[in-house]
């Protein structure tokens, strides 16, 4: 059987840290597979805000974002109240978005806990379609590749 692989970059330009909630475990007391996803979520939020974008629906006017596909792969476990790092990388431009890439470990052992990927493709909520990405939002994140 194929498995997805999701090879991450040398560097990444942006980290922070998430705590493990109650709320974050499935049966197996442990961070739920569709928990991951949501603290991407959450680190891509800090990581838009860090950037000085207030959130996903208005980087310039009326574009923000969509996601247009994920993808995770599981590493190891992670258990109620350890404190996860979940590392950010941008890839991937084009013309209409752009891939941003995680890596999340436990912060006190340094396992690997998972990796993701999210397809970025911006989105002009006024006209409900696909958008050119703008200047302002590449020109930060290619910035913070370059600190």
């Amino acid at each position: 059987m194929a498995r997805i692989e999701i090879a991450l970059p040398d560097k990444f330009i942006y980290a922070t840290e998430l705590r493990v909630r109650v709320t974050d475990l499935n049966y197996g007391n442990h961070v739920g597979n569709d928990n991951i996803l949501s603290l991407m979520h959450e680190a891509r939020m800090q990581f838009y805000r860090s950037l000085g974008f207030k959130n996903e629906l208005s980087f310039e006017g009326p574009v923000g974002q969509v996601i247009s596909d994920a993808a995770i792969v599981y590493k190891s476990e992670a258990f109620f109240g350890e404190v996860l790092v979940c590392e950010i990388a941008a890839a991937d431009f084009n013309k209409y978005g752009f891939d941003l890439l995680y890596r999340i470990t436990n912060k006190d052992s340094g396992k690997e806990v998972a990796r993701g990927k999210t397809g970025i493709v911006c989105f002009d909520y006024d006209k409900r379609k696909v958008a050119s990405a703008p200047a302002i939002l590449t020109d930060k994140l290619k910035g913070a590749e370059t600190r």
